[in-house]
């Protein structure tokens, strides 16, 4: 054949040896054995080979969406860890209240007592301070953690504090001139005992005089001068009848006192009278509490039925030695609680929600592009210090602090030692140059803050720690808990920008108009009964409640079909214009393997939710005039009812309570 003519050889004509024999003969080759292209026998075998390949590739998929669907779909965290908290949410919640009409009762349902859910994890920290100061350990002779040991395990020795009786109170009363109604009195001068019982006693009777920061300048000492604190309250609103009585009980606890202390009776008597009526005295010189609190100034207050419920010895011992060793409990506490795993999730956790408020900002329709700059310069320059600060972690510092505490002989002396060493540190550390920030908390300590001076976030080890926060679980709960928190303290940064005049190249009347919304919104909300909230002073908690909320969530709006496995929606999300990347949504595209918890019947997204809510959960209360959050019912309903997400997720009928047919965005 020329030209490269690959054109196929004619058929062999067959035999025709032995009669009528088959078409193939018996001598034939194996590829003389193939049926011929357009034959009969061909397009047969070609169904067939097709049909195995059909069905083979039929067998493949499935196996593959098999697998996919295997892997995907949210397994179940059976953790130890993830089953504690399966069993907390249980325990507190009420699955039989409708989530779209009361989410709050939802999750919080069960829920018992005063203590909210951080001061029930301020608890949980301070038990583990206490495992770890009963803990039988060897220290360095002279070291902070002996002597944090020692106090600690006498502040405990109840026996031995009984056993000295009022012998060591009656040496300090000795040296500060002796008492009138117990003898041995001697008539010092008065500015003298005044020193000594500010100096060396850190007690302050008439006036109180401390050192601390400026609260523009922190890194400037000054020295604040107030008023007393007496152990009487300055009368309020209280019936006389009932401020009577509390004069009268803190009488009969002054004459039990002068008497313990080996006073005659009589005396006792008629000294604590003249003392309850100096005190009466300068109470008129005080201002009332109610204009203090509308400067500022806010205090916890509660029931005496509040406090019937004795606070055990080891909890009040962990308390003062945390006072005066903090230095040293701090590595202690974050070396158990908040290991470099532990601290490097926080970090990953941070960054995202800090990244979605960034992404956040150039979108808020109130903002002008200058400002929404300025905002994002602010977010990118903001410091963060999360766990403990770095000197606290430095133990060198901590064993030249603690030369100067003696320890003994009783448990008095032990306390006033600890006293002074705490107050001629406070001074040192005054004297001496801090470029970093001083931390207002202990690392065991579960509040957040924001300075504005210092422009840093503190997100202190204590609160890091479960029901909040736990690198093994479900990111859903996470970015709902702990990254919802994060949220709300960055959005104090911007607190200024709400406020009247703070923001003026701002649109004001978009600005205008989210206020209105929110006030509206959160007013049409029902509230239990002996319950109410200032809206002038909850808004801009309320705000940050709601950006926090917004801002850990951030539904990606992809417009394409939904998947199960969230792992490959990264790329189709990032392909639509109305796609948002977020924190916890942006987190499940690049992650796989996301988890759920066991037994609760709720998806990733449920638990998300689930998550946030359980950090409001507190037993109704009534509201302080002074409190600056509304209660927990609107802590929760209000940012979730401005959540298209959650009515989503829960399937809420159009019109319920949280699935509004108006919301409100502000953030």
């Amino acid at each position: 054949m020329e030209g490269g003519d690959q054109s196929e050889e004619e058929p062999r004509e067959p035999s025709q040896a032995g009669g009528m024999g088959t078409v193939w003969s018996q001598e034939s080759t194996p590829e003389e054995r193939l049926p011929v292209e357009g034959s009969r026998p061909w397009a047969v075998a070609r169904r067939v080979l097709t049909a195995i390949q059909v069905l083979g590739l039929l067998l493949c998929f499935s196996v593959l969406l098999f697998y996919i669907f295997q892997n995907c779909g949210p397994g179940s965290c059976e953790t130890p860890v993830c089953l504690d908290l399966r069993d907390h949410y249980l325990a507190s919640g009420n699955t039989s209240v409708a989530p779209c009409t009361d989410f709050f009762g939802f999750a919080c349902g069960r829920v018992k007592g005063t203590n909210n859910s951080f001061q029930e994890l301020a608890t949980k920290n301070k038990n583990r301070l206490r495992r770890i100061l009963e803990a039988q350990s060897s220290w360095h002779p002279g070291s902070g953690e002996e002597k944090a040991f020692q106090f600690y395990n006498s502040c405990m020795d109840t026996r031995a504090i009984e056993a000295a009786g009022t012998g060591p109170l009656r040496q300090v009363i000795e040296e500060l001139g002796g008492w009138r109604i117990s003898g041995n009195w001697t008539s010092l001068n008065f500015n003298r005992t005044l020193r000594l019982l500010m100096s060396q006693y850190g007690h302050f009777p008439f006036f109180r005089a401390y050192l601390g920061p400026h609260p523009a300048s922190p890194h400037t000492p000054v020295i604040q001068i107030d008023q007393p604190e007496f152990d009487v309250p300055l009368k309020q609103d209280q019936e006389q009848k009932t401020y009577a009585q509390i004069f009268r009980e803190y009488l009969t606890y002054l004459n039990q006192l002068g008497t313990l202390l080996g006073g005659d009776p009589n005396k006792v008597q008629e000294h604590a009278s003249l003392s309850i009526s100096i005190t009466s005295r300068l109470f008129q010189f005080l201002r009332p509490m109610e204009q203090r609190r509308a400067q500022g100034k806010l205090f916890q207050m509660v029931t005496i039925d509040q406090l019937k419920p004795a606070r055990p010895r080891w909890m009040k011992c962990v308390e003062e030695t945390g006072t005066f060793f903090e230095p040293t409990l701090a590595a202690l506490f974050v070396r158990e609680a908040f290991d470099p795993s532990t601290r490097s999730a926080a970090m990953e956790l941070y960054t995202a929600i800090r990244d979605a408020l960034i992404t956040r900002l150039r979108k808020l329709p109130w903002m002008n592009e200058e400002t929404q700059n300025m905002a994002q310069e602010k977010v990118a320059q903001l410091q963060v210090e999360m766990g403990a600060s770095v000197w606290a972690l430095k133990p060198e510092l901590a064993q030249q602090e603690y030369r100067d505490i003696q320890l003994g002989p009783n448990f008095l002396q032990s306390v006033l030692s600890c006293v002074r060493s705490l107050q001629a540190r406070t001074v040192q550390s005054f004297l001496q140059p801090c470029p970093q920030h001083r931390w207002k908390v202990s690392p065991w300590e579960v509040s957040a803050y924001y300075s504005i001076s210092d422009h840093v976030v503190v997100f202190p080890a204590g609160l890091l720690q479960p029901p909040f926060f736990h690198p093994g679980y479900p990111r859903a709960v996470n970015f709902g808990a702990a990254g919802s928190i994060m949220a709300h303290e960055l959005l104090h940064i911007f607190y200024q920008l709400l406020l009247p005049g703070g923001c003026p190249a701002c649109d004001t009347h978009a600005l205008q108009e989210a206020f209105v919304c929110l006030k509206h919104h959160y007013a049409a909300f029902p509230l239990p009964s002996g319950t109410s909230f200032n809206d002038s002073l909850t808004f801009l908690e309320n705000a940050a409640d709601m950006g926090g909320l917004a801002i850990a969530l951030q539904v990606c709006k992809c417009q394409g079909p939904r998947f199960m496995c969230t792992g490959r929606l990264e790329n189709m999300c990032s392909s639509f214009p109305a796609a948002i990347p977020d924190a916890y949504s942006k987190r499940l595209l690049r992650h796989h393997g996301e988890t759920i918890l066991p037994s609760l019947d709720l998806s990733p997204q449920q638990i998300f939710f689930r998550s946030y809510a359980q950090v409001m959960c507190r037993e109704p209360s009534p509201q302080e005039s002074y409190d600056t959050h509304s209660p927990p019912h609107l802590r929760v309903h209000g940012p979730l009812s401005s959540t298209p997400a959650f009515a989503r997720y829960f399937r809420c009928a159009r019109g319920t309570l949280l699935n509004p047919s108006s919301r409100c965005q502000l953030w």
